[in-house]
């Protein structure tokens, strides 16, 4: 089936894309949310033009919109329907894993636009899910990160001495309940590796960000 795929940027997406396509379905577009002023993503809070960087070196086209939480649904439905027509698409991929509420509110979008849900990665060991990618060969920066973690983890990559870092620190190695949120530099899929630094460092809502610039 040809599908949108839900891009945050982040391991997760990039990860539940690859297993779509293994699967023999066919990424169309990717789908990034931007927050109101257009800028970065509204989820990540990666810069507008690393993640359109990161759709050159997958060969696909990336769809944006500009929201509020508050307009979030409404404006995400309305943008899927575009994108149904325009692509001809069947399917829409997500990246969660465990959460039932998410997967419930991806269903019902999808459902609104005649989609199919799809989540390649949904109920994986969450440690197991993050070796997996590892060994897949998916290479991810920490670009945000919740106060429990601190600034010090921005531009960390994510490799299995991290893992351990992060359980002995009782966090969660997948991040799946917001303790960090990633950014993918390289993938099989990637024609070519982005070369992304971290410039400064920001918090905003008890959250750290990175800045980050294309090298």
């Amino acid at each position: 089936m040809s599908f949108v795929c839900s891009w945050s940027g982040g391991k997760d997406s990039c990860y539940a894309m690859h297993k779509a396509i293994e699967k023999g379905n066919t990424a169309s577009v990717l789908f990034n949310v931007l927050n109101e002023y257009g800028d970065r993503s509204r989820s990540h809070g990666i810069p507008k033009e690393i993640l359109e960087a990161q759709a050159r070196s997958l060969h696909l086209p990336i769809h944006f919109f500009e929201s509020t939480w508050n307009d979030y649904e409404r404006l995400y439905i309305d943008n899927l329907k575009s994108l149904t027509d325009t692509y001809k698409l069947e399917s829409a991929v997500f990246g969660d894993i465990d959460i039932v509420s998410h997967r419930q509110w991806e269903e019902k979008v999808s459902g609104a636009a005649n989609l199919k849900a799809i989540l390649p990665i949904w109920q994986q060991p969450r440690k197991q899910l993050v070796l997996d990618m590892i060994d897949f060969g998916v290479e991810a920066m920490i670009v945000s990160c919740n106060k429990d973690l601190g600034p010090n983890f921005l531009g960390r990559i994510i490799d299995k001495e991290l893992i351990k870092e992060l359980e002995t620190l009782s966090v969660d190695v997948c991040g799946e309940n917001g303790e960090y949120h990633t950014l993918v530099t390289n993938a099989p899929l990637f024609k070519e590796k982005l070369q992304v630094k971290v410039v400064d460092k920001e918090i905003s809502s008890n959250y750290n960000f990175a800045k980050l610039v294309l090298d």
